[in-house]
């Protein structure tokens, strides 16, 4: 037998379980299966129990597909290899008593050449009205070779053939013999039609594929959906589970009623601070603080710069212990007002994040510090420096950890606060009380400047290591504000989250325009923070696709985005030479001019002649005005429609071929890497439901989302949705069910997939992974 890859679809099998059988045997084998209800022409065989009147027999019929039955794959299983196709091509029985072999004759006349298929030659106007069956006859027409045209056709083609539903006097006019559309099963199977006994008229073959589970309360669909974007925006992300031994300080250590601190204060007051630091260290028990001034002074002390590396590694040692045996987020509020006077600097007092602030700029050799500090950087200040942000973000953590797992204590009798974030030292540090409502303050604004600034010394200085992990740091303490303002607010009002964060994209993308991509790849890398990073990484590849001329929509980011312009957009950048592009992914982006009115953006939807088609391909076709609407939504005709697809089809098959050679690598990986993370990022934080055991797959969401979308169109199913979150859920599975039948790999564009770079290669690999899951969603069906 000749070694190939053989590609299955199956018809009129709807017994779940039969099904699942053939789809394992076939993928045990080494084959592959394309689900859905329409014939894919990537196909080489088809299943079928009997002959029956679906388009998926029918176009295997024309194109001279091997059409067989169930045993084929069941026996080849057996054997442990594929067996011959012949015994197995499906049959009937006619009135005589030889069977006739349907599909036979034209798998005979494609396979030996005599025919490219059984329409071959034939140029079909086709004057079907309604769109899907339509569809459906000029996929079967094209399964066979035939070219098929609209009403009216172009003036150089000469029809050869007139197939209409219903059949009319006006018809004969266009010089060309008329037959309706049961001509096709007539061409096929000539005067064995009465034996097989179906009607191509009566049935919609698509229809004759469903299966019987039929998801028709589509709003209960919907509140499913919102219950898990909820849950899921709900659940922990950072697992901080250091945290759990930590020590509850209104629960007091007895040895602390018995502690005297005045032997430190002597040693503070002779200038003997190391004295004073292990007096005071061994007198740190939960519910004993030591008084806050007597460490004011030792921090003053090391922050002068004449503290020995001894000194600071001790004094970091016993603040780790105090945050260890007094955490605040498990104390009363006194010791919350404890940490606020103590974490700030001890000479200006001006509060945390000042104090915060100096770290950072120290650490980054500016002078722009709250008083003069010691210069230049000396290595022993540096490391104190990043000390005292570790401590703090040590603090955050703990604090963002508590609140997520709901562990504020409510002891009245205590004083110890109420679950809630409300008075922790997070909220109070980084926003004031007239920016609860924005995550984008003045100090967040002001940390993620530091941010960049710190990410550009710390490339261009990689070999000197002067501020060790200051970026990582920076990174986790954007995360941990991120993560808190999002679960602060998510629950009353999920508009005002998706707000907060396209705003922090936005500033971010303005900050950081001028850095190099390289620079900005390396920082999206090291950010942990799921959520923090899909905001980055967007922020970043869309930046870098307005900077090379190749604008992308500033719509909410979702999987159908990142297939249907971020890939092809992707192709462009590496045909940049560094400068601006001609060509731009029209739809609208903060780098294009706004307060355009929706009147305007309607008529710049519509197509004007087909010359912007025929350059932006489908691309083009997706772009969307304010109310949501494509370009295809406002052509008011069925035949521009079909001309509009036409032309856009005809452009993308010419994009790739053109955009195969890569002439800007290191921008082609910046861009994949970037993706890559993006892509990665965004499975984790808003994947499709799944189930949980094999037993629970009927009745999963996410089986019951699949199985809404085979039976219902999209726009069907998501009538009358509300929620944004779960219209983007359900589009996500749609994308994802045309990866698995490879109906969108043409997006990839050629100079990818020839790209040998480690990150392009990468971002292949996790294309391979996404297409598996739609795949595995195929296979529901």
């Amino acid at each position: 037998m000749e070694s190939y890859t053989r590609v299955f679809q199956i018809s009129g099998i709807k017994i779940r379980e039969k099904k699942r059988v053939l789809v394992q045997g076939i993928q045990q084998l080494g084959g592959k299966y394309i689900g859905g209800s329409v014939y894919q022409h990537t196909c080489t065989h088809v299943i079928i129990p009997q002959v029956l009147s679906s388009e998926k027999f029918l176009a295997a019929c024309a194109a001279g597909k091997w059409v067989v039955m169930p045993d084929y794959v069941l026996d080849s299983v057996k054997n442990g290899s594929w067996l011959p196709e012949e015994p197995y091509e499906v049959a009937i029985s006619t009135g005589s008593t030889s069977a006739f072999y349907p599909v036979r004759q034209w798998r005979e006349k494609v396979a030996t050449g005599r025919l490219t298929g059984a329409f071959q030659g034939w140029r079909v106007l086709l004057m079907v009205q309604e769109p899907t069956r339509r569809a459906m006859f000029k996929r079967l027409l094209k399964a066979g070779r035939a070219k098929v045209y609209r009403f009216p056709p172009p003036a150089h083609v000469s029809v050869t053939h007139v197939m209409a539903k219903p059949i009319t006097e006006n018809l004969k006019s266009h010089g060309a013999p008329c037959y309706p559309v049961s001509h096709i099963v007539q061409h096929l199977f000539g005067s064995n039609c009465v034996d097989m006994k179906f009607n191509i008229i009566d049935n919609h073959p698509a229809e004759t594929e469903k299966t019987g589970f039929v998801d028709v309360d589509f709003s209960k669909l919907e509140t499913e959906l919102r219950d898990y974007v909820i849950k899921q925006e709900g659940r922990s992300r950072p697992c901080f589970l250091e945290f759990l031994g930590y020590h509850a300080p209104h629960h007091p250590h007895l040895q602390a009623t018995e502690t005297d601190f005045s032997n430190a204060h002597t040693m503070i007051e002779c200038g003997l601070f190391s004295e004073a630091l292990d007096s005071i260290r061994s007198d740190v028990f939960p519910g004993l603080l030591p008084p806050v001034q007597y460490l004011i002074s030792v921090l003053e002390y090391a922050q002068q710069g004449n503290a020995t590396s001894v000194f600071l590694r001790n004094l970091k040692h016993f603040m780790h212990t105090l945050l260890f045996t007094n955490p605040p987020w498990l104390a009363p509020s006194k010791v919350k007002k404890y940490y606020a006077q103590l974490l700030q600097c001890p000479r200006c007092k001006t509060g945390l994040w000042p104090f915060l602030e100096t770290a950072i700029r120290y650490c980054l050799s500016s002078e722009v510090t709250c008083h003069p500090l010691p210069g230049p950087a000396l290595p022993t200040l540096l490391h104190f420096h990043c000390d005292i942000l570790a401590f703090v973000l040590k603090l955050f953590q703990g604090e963002l950890y508590s609140i997520s797992a709901g562990d504020f204590v409510a002891l009245q009798e205590t004083g110890v606060s109420k679950t809630s974030g409300s008075g922790s030292l997070l909220k109070g540090t980084f926003w004031t009380v007239w920016e609860h409502s924005t995550l984008l303050s003045h100090a967040v604004k002001q940390l993620t400047q530091l941010l960049v600034e710190a990410a550009i010394r710390d490339y261009a200085k990689k070999d000197e290591k002067l501020s060790p992990d200051l970026v990582v740091t920076l990174l986790d303490l954007l995360s941990v504000l991120v993560e808190f303002w999002c679960q602060q607010h998510f629950k009353l009002n999920q508009s005002l989250v998706e707000k907060g964060l396209k705003d922090l994209a936005e500033h971010f993308a303005v900050i950081s325009q001028d850095v190099s991509p390289v620079v900005l790849v390396e920082l999206v890398v090291r950010i942990s923070c799921a959520r923090l990073k899909l905001v980055m990484a967007d922020a970043i590849f869309r930046n870098l696709c307005c900077q090379n001329g190749f604008t992308v929509g500033d719509e909410p980011l979702s999987l159908k985005k990142m297939v249907m312009s971020y890939l092809p957009a992707l192709g462009h950048l590496a045909q940049s030479n560094g400068g601006a592009c001609s060509r731009t992914v029209p739809t609208s982006h903060s780098c294009t001019t706004q307060g355009t009115s929706s009147r305007t953006q309607e008529k710049e939807n519509i197509p004007r002649g087909l010359n912007r088609v025929n350059v932006a391909g489908s691309v083009l076709l997706q772009q969307t005005d304010g109310n949501g609407r494509t370009a295809l939504d406002l052509v008011s005709t069925t035949s521009q429609r079909e001309e509009l697809l036409h032309s856009a089809q005809v452009a993308d098959s010419a994009l790739r071929n053109i955009v195969i050679e890569v002439l800007n690598l290191p921008l082609l990986e910046a861009g994949s890497s970037l993706l890559a993370h993006l892509i990665f990022s965004y499975k984790k934080e808003r994947d499709l439901p799944g189930h949980m055991q094999p037993s629970d797959e009927t009745h999963s969401l996410e089986c019951r989302l699949v199985r809404a979308l085979e039976t219902h169109s999209f726009q069907k199913v998501t009538l009358g949705w509300t929620d944004q979150r779960a219209v983007r859920l359900l589009e996500d599975a749609e994308i994802l069910l045309e990866l698995g039948r490879e109906s969108y790999l043409g997006q990839v564009p050629q100079a990818l997939r020839e790209c040998r770079g480690e990150n392009t290669q990468l971002l292949m690999e996790i294309l391979e992974i996404v297409k598996s899951h739609g795949e595995v969603l195929l296979a529901y069906l």
